[in-house]
């Protein structure tokens, strides 16, 4: 586009298109800038990877005077301000790895006007010498990103973000938004109140990830679950491993190391400069699997990470979609994969039970912890079972999750329900699982003896199912509240819905876990093949040179591949394949100031390649 047919473009998507190389804009993100160009207040609640940094971005440069951003995480604002001089937009962030000599120019920088947007924690901002520093300078906005900290109902609270309050106190003439992933209705509530955002407008786009694919399996020797299913869908892609425990972690990354696999462990426990290289190596480089606690991924703008594999049960819903979020910001296929059991649910409810949250707050928990055993027992499409969590009608079945590719089978659980109930009266509501499918199966011990169960009613009545049967069947009752976990024993006791079935008064049906693995590898081929190598040998060899290219440059200017350009770009690239700097100039993720970088490089490369 020339400069004078870019002049008679509308000013926002002039800047998206000169900036960022994105012809046009997505959801509501027309929408949130206009309002906050026009001066109002906003809250947007839009999925990961739905564009809305661009939300504040653009307004910050159309706007006079420099967008605060609210950020919790170190690394967050340095990629994003790396990003955002990648694009010739002026940046700087304000946090502990600066010295007082650095932090004193991003001031003078501040105030004579040569930024545009300043990234700082809430702790940095809420400092009185800030505020000060801040009422001397032209403020554009206030960006307040991932707001649901402010929640204590939400996943991931943050007392700090309570004292943003006062920036409507403060500066009540600088337009505010506040941005979050995921935020229920509870976490929306607060962050209206706690933040004095009660005439903010709300935009609350979808929070359909349609590129993940999702797949929950029973947990059974859950490593070569996960074995399985990074050789059959994942080869050399970068992704994330969640586990529950700092152990847990260490075992697994050790274990996929022997396997063949480059991984990484993160977790609190680690020294911070240890956390602070596997990370920056988990950006930087190719192929990494980052095995992590939830310790690790707010903020983690890594676009090609084509999988999130949880190995143990996380803690909500919301938690679930903000971890499995990190996958396929591109927009590219990914995959979220889960494995859970019975030994998930009693951990989780001791965790909840030993914390020192208050009652109201562990109710919460629990309740939270029963809408996600709900989601993996589901038979339904599983993008409905979430979306309806935020609010959200999804019409028909998706088509790329487990259930919709491979429906489950379920069977008449009645009597196997009353048996595995009945046992658990008959033994006192004082035992576990495990220990109840013995004297199920009639497995007589000494422990069995010495308790005289080997002579109750239950003794040997469920011959007819396996141990693993038994397994699933106790997780689904547990599921269903019609038995509950004891949080300190992890025994089980029948609940005041136990009743009806026991009496034969009301039906039960259960979902029959397979017998193995099902992958989603046969039936998303058409999904997946985005993400694929092309099939025409020319264009893949243009595609890995592509790739070099990307990773030399980055690795000059010491910073991730992806902020040079996304994969998405450089498969615009292969397919378009561009001769001149016109026609490269319109290619997706392209700007201005990358065009005038790097557009010399890119088309010697292409007519090379022709």
């Amino acid at each position: 586009m020339c400069d004078t047919e870019r002049q008679t473009v509308e000013p926002s998507l002039a800047v998206l298109r000169q900036y960022f190389g994105f012809e046009s804009f997505r959801g509501f993100q027309k929408p949130i800038i206009d309002h906050l160009l026009a001066g109002g207040d906003a809250i947007a609640l839009m999925p990961t990877g739905g564009g809305k940094s661009l939300c504040y971005q653009i307004p910050a440069l159309l706007r006079p005077g420099v967008a605060i951003v609210v950020s919790p995480l170190i690394a967050l604002m340095q990629d994003q301000v790396d990003a955002l001089w990648q694009n010739g937009i002026r940046a700087a962030y304000i946090n502990s790895t600066l010295s007082a000599a650095q932090v004193w120019t991003v001031v003078q920088q501040a105030r004579d006007g040569q930024l545009d947007l300043l990234y700082m924690a809430p702790e940095r901002l809420l400092m009185e010498g800030t505020l000060a520093l801040l009422s001397q300078i032209p403020l554009a906005l206030f960006a307040i990103d991932e707001a649901h900290c402010v929640s204590q109902w939400g996943h991931d609270f943050r007392p700090e973000y309570l004292g943003l309050s006062c920036l409507q106190e403060r500066f009540p003439q600088v337009p505010r938004i506040a941005l979050t992933a995921t935020a229920n209705g509870a976490t929306r509530a607060d962050m209206i109140k706690l933040l004095h955002l009660q005439s903010a407008k709300l935009f609350v786009a979808s929070f359909d990830r349609p590129n993940i694919h999702y797949t929950v399996v029973a947990k059974k020797e859950a490593k070569n679950q996960l074995k399985r299913f990074l050789e059959a869908e994942h080869p050399g892609d970068a992704g994330i491993v969640y586990c529950l425990s700092r152990s847990r972690v260490e075992e697994v990354a050790q274990w996929l190391n022997e396997c063949g696999w480059r991984a990484l462990p993160y977790h609190a426990g680690l020294d911070k400069g240890v956390r602070q290289r596997h990370q920056a190596i988990f950006l930087r480089e190719e192929g990494v699997i980052m095995v992590a606690t939830i310790a690790f991924g707010m903020g983690i703008d890594k676009p090609d990470v084509r999988f999130v594999a949880h190995l143990d049960l996380p803690k909500s819903l919301e938690a679930y979609c903000q971890e499995t979020g990190r996958a396929g910001r591109d927009g590219l296929p990914a995959n979220a994969f889960l494995t859970y059991g019975y030994e998930d649910v009693i951990k989780l409810r001791q965790f909840v039970a030993n914390s020192l949250m208050e009652e109201p707050l562990k109710r919460v928990a629990r309740r939270q912890l029963d809408l996600l055993l709900g989601y993996c027992e589901t038979t339904r499409c599983r993008r409905q079972v979430l979306l309806h969590h935020f609010g959200e009608v999804y019409p028909d079945p998706c088509g790329n999750c487990d259930t919709c590719l491979a429906p489950v089978a379920t069977w008449d659980g009645l009597v196997a329900a009353q048996k595995a109930m009945s046992c658990v009266y008959r033994t006192g509501q004082r035992f576990g699982a495990s220990y109840l499918i013995d004297v199920l199966l009639g497995k007589e011990s000494e422990r069995m003896v010495s308790f005289g169960h080997h002579t109750v009613s239950t003794f040997g009545i469920g011959r007819e199912l396996t141990a693993q049967q038994w397994q699933s069947v106790y997780r689904q009752l547990v599921a269903a509240d019609l038995l509950a976990v004891d949080a300190e024993q992890g025994s089980l006791r029948l609940t005041a819905r136990s009743r009806p079935v026991l009496r034969g008064e009301q039906a039960i049906r259960f979902r029959q876990d397979p017998k193995a693995l099902v992958t989603s590898v046969a039936k998303t081929r058409r999904v997946r093949k985005d993400s694929e190598p092309f099939a025409e040998p020319k264009a893949q060899r243009l595609w890995e040179l592509l790739r070099g290219l990307r990773q030399e440059i980055a690795q000059k200017q010491g910073l991730p591949a992806f902020l040079i350009f996304h994969d998405a770009t450089l498969r615009a690239l292969v397919e378009t394949r561009p001769l001149t700097e016109e026609a490269l100039a319109e290619v997706h993720g392209i700007g201005k100031r990358k065009l005038q970088a790097y557009g010399k490089q890119i088309l010697e490369l292409l007519r090379e390649g022709e």
